[in-house]
């Protein structure tokens, strides 16, 4: 179907009714009818409603943005008094928390024996509720020092969990319902990186009723839609031949639904709906870990590796390079606010950025080392180095402005997700010689 036959679609037409739900922060679960059309139960509209003010169902948040929904608010100046909670998780991870309506989900794994799990905990308290075994054996001979076997942040629709794991030379998706029940488990294809063994670490994200998973390595690199309700392919298309490692995100820019992606030193564009290109552009490098960001007219991307650039690119499709510099944010992902572009460097350094030109409007050093991205809550920008070390300045083009500096765990790679007046957040400390990780509620 043409775009312009979906436009012409009734209101309530199934694609047209989720995409609405997209830009409103939410995939929102449908049922439909002998007509194929689109009916919401009241329990599925109040669920969207309230879910862009109360959720992180995915990586970077209700919005696709890591920025906190409208009302947000968590104190500047993190203490140890401020932890509501704390659960220990076992295993090694470094995906985000997702949090739902009355749950938080996790994924871990563990090297003796070798296990890959995906974990439930109640919100309200951070009690762990269930833990379920999604595979045994079969990890990688080798994994970069950062990298963990669980470093791929779940994805909820509103009624299901979706996990990806790298797991015996190829990876698996699974849903899983919130009761930690397996629905059904697909290997989407052969993933097994020679040239850099470095794992696996790109997140899924969800469009409509589909979950999409990138493979990017040296070998049959591939970008596969599943169908959420069986996992049944609903497209594949084949990816450029590199190893790379940024999560496929869904953002609305110049006017359309664009899946973005960064990686064999291009950036690119998809219809998230059939998997067809609608634009590519050289740029960053080789190897890109963050995900992409967006504006109304812009997208722009960072990496990597062996080079640095942080870039610019017009989202009309026609392809032109606005501005590009030589900063890099390999890991991390960066924030776009208000015409400008927010970021922390591999060098420890924060930049803001105009928007339209990428003039630097600011930069100041903070220190350390990052993996984790930087969450925008309200005008507030929070952000940890792999030290443990957290900061607080505001989002304000005219000037740095330092609001908070913490000190609540011995290392920090996750990125923490924001629901209401809680941050989420996994990190680890340092206890009788051993590393421990925690789920924490800090509020």
């Amino acid at each position: 179907m043409s775009p312009q036959q979906q436009q012409q679609q009734p209101t309530m037409d199934r694609r047209h009714f989720q995409r609405l739900a997209l830009h409103a922060a939410m995939a929102t679960p449908l049922v439909l009818g002998d007509s194929g059309r689109a009916t919401a139960t009241a329990n599925t509209l109040r669920r969207s409603e309230n879910s862009k003010l109360d959720t992180w169902y995915s990586w970077r948040g209700p919005n696709a943005n890591n920025i906190a929904s409208e009302g947000a608010s968590i104190p500047d100046q993190l203490t140890a008094e401020h932890i509501r909670w704390q659960t220990p998780v076992r295993g090694r991870g470094h995906s985000s928390p997702v949090v739902t309506e009355d749950r938080v989900f996790l994924t871990t794994a563990q090297y003796d024996p070798q296990q890959q799990w995906v974990l439930g905990f109640d919100r309200g308290n951070g009690k762990q509720l269930w833990e379920q075994v999604i595979h045994r054996g079969g990890f990688p001979k080798e994994n970069h020092p950062k990298n963990t076997e669980a470093s791929s942040t779940l994805a909820f629709d509103g009624e299901h969990l979706f996990a990806v794991f790298f797991h015996a030379a190829a990876l698996h998706l699974t849903s899983l319902t919130p009761e930690g029940q397996v629905r059904w488990q697909q290997n989407l294809g052969h993933y097994d990186p020679k040239l850099y063994r470095y794992g696996y670490a790109s997140s899924p994200c969800i469009y409509e009723d589909t979950v999409i998973v990138v493979a990017d390595y040296d070998g049959k690199p591939f970008l596969t839609a599943r169908d959420c309700a069986s996992g049944k392919e609903v497209w594949r298309v084949a990816r450029p031949l590199t190893i790379s490692f940024s999560s496929p995100i869904v953002g609305s820019t110049s006017g359309r639904d664009q899946l973005l992606l960064s990686g064999a030193d291009r950036v690119m564009s998809y219809d998230p709906s059939n998997g067809e290109v609608l634009w590519e552009t050289q740029g960053t490098s080789l190897a890109t870990c963050g995900t992409m960001v967006w504006d109304e007219q812009r997208v722009f991307a960072s990496g990597g590796f062996p080079k640095a650039e942080t870039i610019c690119i017009r989202s009309d499709g026609s392809g032109e390079k606005l501005w590009s510099n030589n900063q890099k944010c390999y890991e991390q992902s960066m924030l776009a606010f208000e015409g400008h572009v927010y970021a922390v460097t591999d060098a420890g350094v924060a930049y803001c950025w105009r928007a339209s030109d990428g003039v630097t409007q600011w930069k100041e050093r903070l220190g350390g080392a990052y993996s984790s991205s930087p969450v925008l809550v309200g005008r507030t920008i929070h952000v940890f180095n792999e030290q443990g070390e957290g900061f607080a300045f505001s989002a304000d083009p005219a000037q740095y402005r330092a609001l908070g500096k913490s000190k609540l765990a011995d290392d920090v790679f996750p990125t923490p997700s924001v629901v209401g007046q809680t941050m989420y957040h996994r990190f680890a400390k340092q206890e009788a010689n051993r590393r421990q990780e925690y789920l924490v509620a800090i509020s």
